[in-house]
């Protein structure tokens, strides 16, 4: 990918997240008109994930897992949700905003993924590229690839996952549906 069109997409999350500071919008329709004219696949629709640190710490994380509007608006409406409406963390605070570092992941289109046990499962899984989407009945849980490297181990992994979709850690014995996608990282 361009390190233009990254660092543009950076530079997007980063002032979408400014904006409430400020008070006024400078990702105005005439902005974002000049920025999808250098970016065409702004238009198009994406999933993306923002991802923000506070010195080293997470900080707040909201994305889409479906592509379900412009890039350029999904960027925005989960910079802006990642800092201000994580039910994890308070809403970030002005000097806050000074130390942290953003990060933007792009994911692909969701595939299920077949399995006949957690055998099967763990020899079908990739850590490290595999996102996963865990669902079971009206419960649902991701983890983005990037939660591998704090989490390395299948059994941890998928522990905490299926904690974070509000089950028990010993629910893959359930059989729940798992989806796996990719992502396309970049932090500044």
């Amino acid at each position: 990918m361009d390190e233009r069109f990254k660092q543009t997409l950076l530079n997007i999350a980063r002032v979408a997240i400014k904006e409430e500071f400020i008070g006024h919008k400078e990702l105005n329709d005439e902005v974002k008109k000049r920025l999808i004219q250098m970016f065409p696949r702004l238009a198009q629709k994406g999933a993306a994930f923002v991802t923000i640190q506070e010195r080293g710490s997470l900080r707040g994380c909201i994305g889409s897992i479906i592509a379900h509007r412009p890039l350029i608006d999904d960027i925005i409406e989960n910079a802006k949700a990642a800092a201000f409406s994580d039910p994890r963390f308070p809403p970030l605070t002005p000097k806050e905003f000074e130390n942290i570092t953003i990060e933007v992941s792009l994911l692909t289109t969701p595939k299920p993924l077949e399995y006949s046990d957690i055998d099967d499962l763990k020899s079908k899984i990739v850590p490290k590229e595999d996102g996963v989407i865990l669902k079971y009945g009206l419960n649902q849980a991701t983890f983005l690839p990037q939660v591998w490297e704090e989490l390395p181990k299948f059994e941890d992994f998928f522990a905490h996952l299926c904690l974070k979709a509000g089950l028990a850690p010993n629910c893959l014995e359930l059989y729940p549906e798992v989806w796996v996608y990719k992502v396309e990282k970049f932090s500044e």
